[in-house]
């Protein structure tokens, strides 16, 4: 690790960006109302045309964030390009981290291991739900959802075209407000997934 900061203390410290994001995050658990875990995660179409939407973080595993999905959405053809980025935004602390990397697929035993974790309700809409497809109605949602819960009973398998992705940064921001608009920003980045990590402040 490089660090060509002379200043980096406080909030900032530490030796391991994830280790500073988890610390981050559990201080938002306590301040925020709702959903400290959402991220805006952000993707490309086929075209390059951007996309972004709001998720929830469900891991941290390896060094890596963690995302679950449909793999039929137009979310996870967009993550299936190998690249994706997202911004935490906790509005409480007046603070957000900004992460660029690669993605690839998660959907081992994890995968399986979260989806039992889900309430029955929502692991049988995973199965109901052509997630970014034309709907009709709500209803025709709706019948699908009961229907699944007929034929899957209170113990339904993971379904195959829903699991997780792994996104594995090679860049990360810590942005924190500042006095005057004079805010704190430390960016971390490595040039490989295993490669060591530069850091530098940068001008607001």
């Amino acid at each position: 690790m490089k660090d060509h900061t002379i200043d980096r203390d406080g909030i900032f410290s530490g030796d391991d960006p994830f280790e500073i994001y988890k610390i981050w995050l559990k201080e938002a658990e306590a301040a925020e109302p709702n959903d400290p875990n959402a991220i805006a995660l952000s993707t490309v179409d086929a075209t390059g045309l951007p996309n972004v939407r709001m998720v929830l973080l469900k891991g941290m595993p390896e060094n890596g964030f963690v995302i679950y999905t449909n793999f039929r959405s137009q979310k996870a053809s967009e993550l299936a390009g190998g690249k994706a980025a997202f911004v935490s935004h906790w509005k409480s602390l007046r603070r957000q981290v900004r992460v660029r990397g690669l993605v690839e697929k998660y959907d081992g035993p994890e995968a399986d291991a979260y989806y039992n974790s889900r309430s029955i309700f929502s692991r049988w809409g995973a199965w109901a739900s052509d997630q970014s497809q034309n709907l009709d109605s709500r209803k025709t949602l709706e019948d699908r959802a009961e229907r699944m819960e007929t034929e899957l009973g209170d113990t339904p398998k993971r379904p195959p075209f829903w699991g997780g992705f792994l996104i594995t940064p090679l860049e990360i921001e810590f942005w924190a407000d500042g006095d005057a608009r004079l805010h704190n920003r430390f960016r971390w980045t490595r040039a490989a997934a295993d490669g060591p990590w530069e850091i530098h402040r940068l001008y607001p």
